[in-house]
């Protein structure tokens, strides 16, 4: 299973959010704990460590999701190989948690993000909501169209408009292609290169908290 870090409420009971965050390329599974302080303190937070290595694909010492091609494709079976891991470690929830999780958020920057949409998308009602850190919509098969209709997971896309990794172009064309399959999609830009606003993650949980209120 995936190796992961956990945040955990002091008193963590039956129903709570559980936010499943994905680091990036060449991260680790520590770096999203940073997140922390942003997040609710009722919600625990888990963050699962990539299952590839990085190193042979030329990305440093940390871990992969998938391996990267150009522009918004990925080689699919790491893709592939990955989806499956993240199912075994989202089902293995309770026994970690020690608790029922109630809402599940699957979200991640970067790689991270591309793989939680990919993710909510390809598993329909498996979490609640999916956030997207300045990733993108991968252009692979295994996201086929009819998965991104109206009854899709609703998505959550921020990004910086002066992203030299992931050029906000990208963003323009992912969002699009959601747009015109009915997606539920939310969108929010920063002024910002490759990282993630504060303020977008206060973005986040707001629309987290407004598909409850629903």
């Amino acid at each position: 299973m995936l190796g992961y870090d956990l945040s955990r409420p002091p008193e963590l009971s039956d129903g709570a959010t559980v936010a499943v965050l994905l680091h990036g390329r060449g991260s680790h599974r520590g770096d999203l704990q940073a997140l922390r302080p942003n997040l609710p303190d009722r919600w625990a937070l888990i963050t699962p460590q990539a299952p590839h290595p990085g190193h042979p694909w030329g990305y440093g010492p940390g871990w992969a999701w998938y391996r990267y091609i150009e522009e918004d494709r990925v080689m699919d079976a790491s893709l592939s190989a990955s989806l499956r891991q993240l199912d075994d470690f989202l089902r293995a929830l309770p026994g970690i948690l020690g608790i029922a999780p109630g809402r599940l958020v699957l979200g991640g920057f970067s790689q991270g993000g591309t793989m939680s949409m990919a993710y909510a998308l390809t598993r329909p009602g498996t979490v609640h909501a999916a956030l997207n850190f300045s990733g993108f919509l991968a252009d692979t098969p295994i996201i086929e169209a009819e998965m991104m209709g109206p009854d899709a997971t609703p998505i959550f896309w921020a990004h910086g408009t002066r992203d030299p990794n992931i050029p906000f172009a990208l963003a323009t064309r992912g969002r699009a292609t959601l747009n015109r399959a009915g997606s539920s999609l939310t969108t929010t830009d920063h002024a910002i290169g490759h990282w993630i606003d504060p303020a977008g993650v206060s973005a986040a949980v707001d629309f987290v908290e407004a598909i409850a209120a629903r």
